[in-house]
């Protein structure tokens, strides 16, 4: 996708939502094919950037993928192969709930083999040692304080895949680690959740 322009200038998220939110600018975008265009080059940008963060991942978490895929390429896949054999074996397959059920168990495998492959080839693997605590990052253990209510919380913000709330890891595409992203001890950031606005304090960075 290329926009040209007389006088070329960099565009991100930032200036092109900020045109979008005046409907005019000194750069002169001020009919509806331009401001169509800045809709499709700010959705497309915010896209871009969201895909770049979410390739980032911790060796651990590369290591974990690629052992769950080749679990379903050398155990799972196998099984379900023999399940569809032996399903077909038994006759008639179209009243053979065995066999449409196993074709849409392996149909459920392919999708989530190919899923892990193209987030393993798109992974690129964050040297831990060079860890950053002056702002958030990802990978970055936060640790924060409702204003409202002064309860404390940490998060640890990890990419979609690592995601486990359980453990306290958040995906670096949630409200809440967008939010934080960039963010410096004391700062706070003001978070949209379903329930309305939160503000957040960061008391500490970690990692």
């Amino acid at each position: 996708f290329k926009y040209v322009t007389k006088q070329p200038f960099m565009l991100d998220t930032h200036c092109i939502k900020g045109y979008l939110c005046k409907g005019k600018s000194e750069r002169g975008f001020q009919h509806a094919d331009h401001v169509g265009i800045l809709f499709c080059l700010y959705d497309h940008l915010k896209q871009l950037k969201e895909e770049n963060i979410m390739a980032y991942m911790s060796e651990e978490g590369y290591k974990k993928l690629m052992a769950e895929l080749k679990e379903l390429e050398t155990v799972e896949r196998p099984k379900i192969s023999a399940a569809i054999a032996e399903a077909r074996d038994k006759g008639d397959l179209s009243e053979n709930a065995e066999y449409d059920a196993a074709k849409e168990a392996q149909g459920l495998l392919e999708m989530r083999i190919n899923k892990l492959k193209t987030v393993i080839a798109d992974a690129k693997i964050i040297d831990e040692s060079k860890l950053k605590t002056d702002s958030v990052q990802i990978l970055n253990k936060v640790e924060l304080k409702n204003v409202k209510n002064g309860m404390k919380m940490t998060y640890t913000i990890v990419s979609e895949s690592e995601a486990n709330l359980k453990e306290g890891k958040i995906s670096v595409n949630t409200p809440i680690a967008q939010g934080l992203l960039g963010k410096k001890v004391g700062d706070i950031a003001e978070i949209k959740v379903p329930q309305g606005m939160i503000n957040l304090e960061v008391v500490n960075i970690s990692f």
